[in-house]
């Protein structure tokens, strides 16, 4: 910690982070251990957390990560919207097919960036906020795949008409982009590799 930074805040957003990587909460026990810290230090950071809906403490008394990070997540959509752009309209314009990044959103994918290309006269249409479930979809297929593979083999995925009759997709995932999990589309299946050094220029741009 240096003069400049809050240790409060630090510790608060530690225990953000300690929640959020764990799926059955932790007691404020557990907290305490993780922090070195005592528990009156604890309580008093879960009990500020809860007034901003960041953090909910269950019957057992065990606290979890709060619905209000789902109103600040959704924030985070324009800024990752606005990076990505670069990429896709270069990926959309080279191959002459919609592109579009997708992000998780719980069980689903959401696409939250989409540029069209300006020289074709077909292409297939794909809209922003469109969703789908992850298992369904080069999209969703390629963000399952990435999470079976090691580090910095992102590959792609290859899906026909698992979303719309006859067409086909090509998704490489974000790799290396922390608290950010998802992917890049196009609909060819022949530019897979085109697919992947696109995905690599967003992730680039998330970091």
């Amino acid at each position: 910690m240096t003069a400049e930074t809050s240790q409060t805040l630090d510790r608060g957003l530690r225990v953000l982070k300690l929640l959020a990587d764990t799926d059955h909460g932790l007691t404020v026990t557990e907290l305490s251990q993780k922090l070195g810290v005592n528990r009156t230090v604890v309580y008093r950071l879960l009990a500020t957390l809860e007034q901003h809906a960041l953090v909910r403490r269950d019957l057992g008394g065990r606290a979890r990560v709060g619905l209000g990070v789902l109103r600040l997540g959704r924030q985070v959509h324009p800024l990752v919207r606005e990076a990505a752009m670069p990429a896709l309209r270069s990926l959309a314009e080279d191959i002459g097919a919609t592109a579009h990044l997708t992000l998780v959103d719980g069980a689903e994918a959401l696409a939250v960036a989409v540029v069209e290309p300006s020289w074709t006269d077909y292409h297939v249409a794909y809209r922003a906020g469109f969703r789908h479930p992850l298992d369904r979809g080069a999209a969703g297929r390629a963000i399952l795949a990435a999470r079976q593979k090691a580090p910095g083999d992102p590959g792609y995925t290859l899906t026909h008409g698992e979303l719309e009759t006859g067409a086909c997709g090509a998704a490489a995932p974000l790799v290396g982009v922390t608290g950010v999990e998802g992917s890049v589309d196009v609909v060819p299946e022949r530019v897979g590799k085109r697919v992947v050094e696109a995905a690599r220029e967003v992730a680039e741009a998330l970091r």
